[in-house]
């Protein structure tokens, strides 16, 4: 076993090894083993096996090579103790370069290391599985995330996650899933679903679709992580690091997002000495590295322009510096790339702020009455456009179409307000 020190919190450095390790050390395991609920199994056993040791042996010199040697060798002794397969033991002892007594160079084993986290990240986004099932796997294998902390951020109870997350691998099992990486198109058609499941991540933790809380810091901070993470294993895709600097930029807002006392603040009216200086740097450099590599001719989507599109709001010092034409056209340019409902009402939004209030209400009565359901986003949005245009009643009736629909306390407190309800 690599050696051990006894500097250090042990249950500190436990969670973050996981967090940090768990998709390559799940990731390995199955190409391994060729069986996902068995690789985690192994992979959980690593980690009961860390709580039980490192707070007495003190916390190994590479975590990251403590966990995988025992993953390994519990794997070993699976396959022998069951006597199926007695092939398998050769192929995990020979993993290793030889005898279970070199099993501690496995951490030398460079070459699968990151196409193993990747291959993990494509099989938790398989099209087999909803979007919702999607993200729950993700954020468990992914992630590292425990079934209650995943369950916590979507609002339902451990037992629901537990039972959407044990159907997803089923799914997966029954569709015969390959762990293997895809090619070509296939590979593009997956990586957009990758981004997509990241991106529903983040705006469950930015902006919560229900419950009590105005956002899920956790949720948000995860996202990020992940969409890092994809970045470094896809490091010439534009889109990903576009994606990075969308959720970076978007997530610098967060400390402004909320007041002292916890009150939501909107865009406009938020101190933006509050937002994250940091992130913002990383989201500008991370869409530097998007506009490299589009440069060279490959394509660039909704992700960039978004990242694009936050840039504007977090290079104006103040709300009014704004530059709502630039980011008017460069909606006008997404809705071409991406068109969607979604994309149509927030380009409502800046053309009617870059060129009135009429404008955007013009722009928003092409979206049909129910293309989003029963999503508060178009009435909130014409709410706040018919305010601006002065029809005080008309905004009235918006604001308060759009709080009976919402599902989120904080967003239903806020349209009362406007609507002179509260």
């Amino acid at each position: 076993m690599p050696a051990h020190t006894q500097t250090g919190d042990p249950h500190a450095a436990i969670v973050a090894a996981w967090r940090a390790e768990s998709a390559r050390l799940v990731g390995a395991l199955t190409r391994m083993t060729r069986d996902l609920a068995l690789a985690e199994d192994l992979a959980q056993d690593a980690l009961v096996a860390a709580l039980e040791q490192w707070p007495a042996t003190g916390v190994p010199d590479n975590p990251g090579a403590w966990l995988m040697t025992t993953a390994k060798r519990r794997g070993i002794d699976h396959f022998r103790r069951a006597d199926v397969l007695r092939r398998k033991v050769a192929e995990l002892e020979s993993a290793g370069g030889g005898e279970e007594g070199s099993v501690p160079d496995l951490d030398a084993q460079v070459d699968h290391i990151e196409d193993d986290a990747l291959r993990l990240i494509f099989l938790s986004c398989h099209p087999s599985l909803t979007a919702e099932s999607r993200a729950a796997l993700t954020l468990r294998l992914v992630g590292g995330l425990t079934t209650a902390e995943i369950a916590r951020g979507f609002l339902v109870s451990e037992s629901t996650m537990g039972q959407r997350i044990a159907r997803a691998k089923k799914t997966l099992a029954r569709a015969r899933a390959e762990f293997e990486l895809p090619t070509g198109q296939e590979r593009t058609r997956r990586l957009d679903d990758v981004m997509a499941v990241i991106y529903l991540i983040f705006n469950e933790g930015y902006a919560a679709t229900a419950g009590a809380d105005w956002m899920r810091p956790e949720l948000a901070h995860e996202a990020i992580r992940l969409a890092r993470m994809v970045a470094a294993l896809a490091p010439g895709e534009p889109e990903v690091f576009g994606l990075v600097a969308l959720v970076e930029l978007q997530a610098s807002r967060m400390p402004a997002r909320s007041g002292e006392d916890g009150t939501p603040v909107l865009l406009e009216a938020q101190d933006r000495t509050r937002w994250d200086g940091r992130l913002i740097r990383r989201g500008l450099s991370a869409l530097h590295e998007a506009q490299v590599l589009a440069a060279q001719r490959k394509p660039v989507g909704r992700y960039f322009l978004q990242a694009s599109i936050a840039a504007q709001h977090a290079r104006a010092v103040r709300a009014k510096d704004t530059d709502w034409r630039r980011i008017a056209a460069l909606y006008d340019v997404l809705a071409d790339a991406a068109p969607g409902p979604v994309v149509e009402v927030n380009r409502a939004v800046a053309h009617g702020r870059a060129f009135g209030a009429a404008a955007g209400l013009e722009v928003l009565a092409a979206v049909a009455e129910d293309a989003l359901g029963d999503s508060p986003l178009v009435p909130s949005v014409r709410g706040d456009l018919l305010e601006r245009a002065g029809r005080h009643t008309e905004a009235r009736d918006a604001f308060t179409e759009a709080a009976a629909r919402t599902r989120n306390d904080s967003e239903r407190a806020i349209l009362r307000r406007r609507a002179g309800l509260a």
